[in-house]
């Protein structure tokens, strides 16, 4: 994709998934237990907190990831292509 990604990279008191430093992205798959109203709630506090740090989250489930991951790549790369025209352009 043309830019680095860190598995399981600590932010805070947050774990995230996928983290790229250098475009302040973070990818986070979601499996079963974050459908809980628990997990949700837990999630979008922590989304704020992301926010609040200029942090860009994509969230995937793992249907998404097992049964379209074409569609992921996609997304991720149409979220990476601006930033990285940004990062380089003179």
């Amino acid at each position: 994709m043309g830019v680095k990604f860190r598995r399981q990279y600590g932010i805070a008191h947050y774990i995230i998934d996928f983290y790229c430093p250098e475009l302040k992205l973070a990818i986070e798959v979601d499996g079963e237990n974050h459908f809980s109203e628990t997990a949700q709630v837990y999630d979008k506090t922590r989304n704020h907190y992301l926010e609040s740090l200029g942090i860009l989250t994509l969230r995937f489930n793992n249907d998404e990831i097992m049964n379209n991951m074409e569609g992921v790549y996609y997304r991720i790369q149409q979220q990476i292509r601006p930033s990285t025209k940004k990062a380089f352009s003179f």
